[in-house]
């Protein structure tokens, strides 16, 4: 007998809500797809290269329920079987002589074209883990499969945030700490800064921190990964803010192979809400592969020539690379640096086909005292327009409000004053 985890899919779902929604990545596991046309194989095919289905194996054949029946006589059952049904069999009878050739712990999701309850409610007594009504797009598919471990009682799935710069010293580094920092202060998220840049990253001295520990440690110890381990690797920046640094040394080499950030990624999903990536300005395997597996990319860029060509080259090679996902988004620094020819935002725009979440103004005073003193600008400059930006790109990136604050009495002021006596 086949034991099947169970999962009602939400119906109702628009194409914006679905857009928004966060879909943990699947581990690595073996899906067969055994589908009746070509326009269900089709979908399948473009959701195997959904990147939070990059780590299964996924084999598609023709032939549907039949064809999956005579497979598994002779052979073993992978961890998921996904069945087409064209409806004009007897499903229940053939979800039966399946049973029979299936391996335990083996999940099925059926593809019919039924939409009727009491289909669905049979379905699902006989331990069928979903039932999506063709025709499917592959955002079914990546939903349907990820959910199948994604147990309800365990913690949310981190969402991760990579932040990279359209060029070099466009300050794509301060807005990272920047935005980690509201996200943690005033949105209350538990998050992690994992500083990218092992050889120049500069978020240690961006929050005034010398652990010595940090990514390092980790990249080069693959076998030690685990949650207690990257644990003992993290600073402590506030009460909901954690860092992973870079060593900022050059005693080594940090030439990584595309997946060596994968297993501490996933650790990190594990344990923390919200994790920032402050990726640095390069095209590697490794880089490549960072950005395309986030949840949500930003782009940090200067009003140039050179920004614009990158900005928009990355944007198209991103958007490509994560069909199913929502699009990049990108925001304009140093803005309005004097004498400096600059494109307007409005044709900045105009040429990337989307707008800048927030233009940053050039603010060196500012930014220059925060650098040095090891601060946020939120903390020397807790009303200046820019820490309103920054709490913006959080809310947009992270997909929440600001948190509400306690309620204070009118008196709270007074009272201060006289504690302070």
């Amino acid at each position: 007998m086949i034991t099947y985890s169970r999962r009602e899919q939400d119906q109702d779902e628009g194409p914006a809500a679905a857009a928004e929604e966060h879909i943990a990545p699947a581990p690595r596991v073996s899906v067969q797809a055994f589908c009746e046309t070509v326009e269900t194989a089709a979908s399948v095919q473009s959701a195997g290269e959904d990147r939070r289905l990059d780590k299964a194996h996924l084999k598609i054949q023709m032939g549907g329920m039949t064809a999956a029946i005579e497979a598994y006589r002779t052979a073993p059952t992978p961890n998921v079987i996904l069945l087409e049904t064209d409806g004009r069999s007897d499903i229940l009878s053939d979800l039966d002589q399946l049973a029979s050739v299936c391996d335990a712990g083996t999940r099925v999701i059926v593809v019919g074209r039924l939409n009727d309850v009491t289909l669905y409610r049979e379905l699902v007594r006989r331990g069928i883990s979903d039932y999506l009504i063709a025709p499917v797009a592959p955002l079914d598919i990546v939903r349907s499969v990820c959910g199948l471990f994604s147990v309800p009682e365990a913690k949310a799935v981190g969402r991760i945030i990579a932040v990279v710069g359209a060029k070099g010293g466009v300050g794509a580094s301060t807005v990272a700490h920047n935005v980690a920092w509201a996200t943690a202060r005033d949105l209350a998220l538990d998050s992690v800064v994992a500083d990218l840049d092992l050889a120049f990253g500069t978020a240690g001295l961006d929050y005034n921190q010398d652990p010595p520990q940090g990514i390092a440690d980790a990249v080069f110890s693959p076998d030690r990964i685990d949650t207690a381990f990257v644990d003992r690797l993290l600073s402590k920046c506030t009460d909901h803010l954690s860092l992973l640094a870079a060593p900022a040394t050059l005693d080594r080499v940090y030439d990584f192979g595309a997946e060596a950030f994968d297993s501490i990624f996933d650790t990190l999903r594990s344990t923390m809400p919200c994790i920032i990536l402050d990726v640095p300005h390069q095209w590697s395997g490794w880089t490549k592969r960072a950005l395309i597996g986030a949840d949500d990319i930003l782009i940090v860029a200067s009003p140039d020539l050179a920004n614009l060509r990158n900005t928009k080259n990355m944007i198209d090679t991103l958007k490509a690379a994560r069909p199913n996902d929502r699009p990049p988004l990108y925001c304009l620094n140093q803005a309005g640096v004097p004498k400096r020819p600059e494109i307007s935002a409005g044709e900045f725009a105009k040429a990337i086909e989307s707008q800048p979440i927030v233009t940053i103004p050039f603010e060196p005073q500012i930014f220059g005292a925060a650098a040095n003193n090891g601060q946020m600008i939120a903390e020397i400059a807790a009303n200046h327009r820019t820490t309103e930006m920054f709490l913006q790109i959080a809310q947009r990136l992270t997909g929440r409000g600001e948190a509400k604050k306690p309620r204070t009495s009118f008196l709270a002021p007074l009272l201060e004053k006289l504690r302070a006596k």
